[in-house]
């Protein structure tokens, strides 16, 4: 027989007379992004800065002035000058914890926090995971603002193109691929039309040339890809997956093309809603596809991730005379990170920790709203995330949008 316990401080567990012991069901959330390789240690990001953010700087490339010597004229030469710039990075704390009557044990000979003790780790990198994921597309909408509103001091320009000036920000750091599939269906084209030499590695045409646009002549030897299950499917058909797997830390990663590109395999929800596009295409620059999915391709630690030393991580709190005597016990634990994505300046809020939504916020006379909020997409509306980078050459997050 069996039924769950009434008593005020231990009704969350079910009892029966003849009870085995309990089991912990799997957790089964969508692929975790964090303890992958798009992370990476930054030594020039100081974790124990006073106030809610720190600075990064680093040394802008140079235009140099090469003179021509002459044996006739006089005149000096002209000097080469550099110059500096920086970025500002968010820190963020997170706290978890429960509460347990002590007296429950005696009636349910079970200790109430050891699940929770249990399943830190998993709720840990869950949390951390859910941030990463918050911070690509908070870059991808400030991308897309670029392309489809007004940037750079002029209308956006679109996305990356094979031509394109990577120097020039009213170009998004991004590839739409209008109509077409990131890979063509079994004997047709990446648009559809039917073209049977499409079949094996050429229906994958359509990825390779948005890796192109994107990286030009300074394409890097492998990129992780965030594939969808419906992607990795597709991947699958065209048999495009390697036989040999890449090992990279403790994870070992399906590739394609001989490790060209390393999968990471998540039903996290990557792309836009029909409403953050039908937003994004207010703007007075180049639409996006309706309608469009999403996929990321990111570059070997395009996202500095640091910890934060978070006083007492872990804290327990008794109180002896709640439950008329009986007493309860609370268990906390706390930690905090830096994401900081490779060329990018915080510029949102900085006088409290950000949230998930924080990161992908954007901004209308300095308060931070969701996207889909904004009204002024037209003029004035920008990212939380703002490029500081010279080029899109050194940028490693590329949203790629297709059919």
């Amino acid at each position: 027989m069996t039924a769950k316990t009434t008593i005020a401080g231990a009704d969350t567990f079910a009892l029966q007379s003849a009870i085995s012991g309990y089991q912990d069901e799997a957790y089964t959330n969508a692929k975790k992004l964090s303890g992958t390789g798009i992370t990476s240690s930054n030594p020039n990001i100081d974790p124990s800065t006073e106030t809610f953010i720190g600075q990064v700087r680093w040394f802008k490339p140079m235009n140099p002035t090469i003179n021509i010597a002459s044996l006739t004229d006089s005149t000096p030469g002209t000097g080469s000058v550099y110059s500096s710039d920086f970025i500002n990075y968010i820190k963020t704390v997170r706290t978890y914890g429960a509460t347990k009557v002590n007296l429950q044990s005696v009636v349910t000979q079970q200790d109430g926090l050891a699940k929770i003790g249990r399943d830190f780790a998993e709720h840990r990198a869950q949390d951390e995971s859910d941030a990463i994921l918050a911070v690509l597309r908070g870059v991808m909408i400030s991308e897309l603002l670029n392309g489809t509103a007004v940037a750079g001091g002029g209308t956006g320009l679109g996305g990356q193109s094979f031509t394109n000036d990577p120097t020039d920000k009213k170009y998004g750091f991004y590839v739409d691929l209008g109509s077409n599939k990131l890979i063509s269906d079994i004997g047709k084209d990446p648009a559809g039309t039917g073209n049977v030499a499409y079949e094996g590695a050429a229906r994958a045409d359509k990825m390779l040339q948005a890796f192109g646009m994107a990286f030009k002549d300074q394409e890097p030897e492998y990129a992780y890809l965030v594939a969808s299950p419906e992607l990795m499917a597709s991947f699958r058909s065209a048999n495009l997956v390697d036989s040999d797997r890449v090992t990279d830390g403790n994870i070992n990663f399906s590739t394609l093309f001989q490790g060209k590109f390393r999968l990471i395999q998540t039903r996290a929800t990557q792309g836009l809603s029909s409403a953050e596009i039908t937003k994004l295409n207010t703007g007075a620059g180049v639409d996006i596809t309706a309608g469009s999915k999403t996929a990321f391709m990111i570059l070997p630690g395009a996202i500095a991730m640091e910890s934060l030393m978070v006083p007492e991580p872990v804290e327990i709190q008794r109180v002896a005379g709640a439950y008329k005597g009986g007493g309860t016990t609370t268990i906390w634990n706390r930690w905090g990170y830096v994401l900081a994505p490779a060329g990018y300046d915080w510029v949102g809020p900085s006088e409290a920790f950000p949230s998930n939504a924080d990161y992908q916020a954007v901004l209308e006379a300095g308060n931070p709203l969701a996207l889909t909020a904004a009204t002024n997409i037209l003029t004035t509306t920008t990212s939380v995330w703002k490029r500081k980078a010279s080029s899109a050459l050194n940028l490693g997050i590329l949203p790629i949008f297709y059919q």
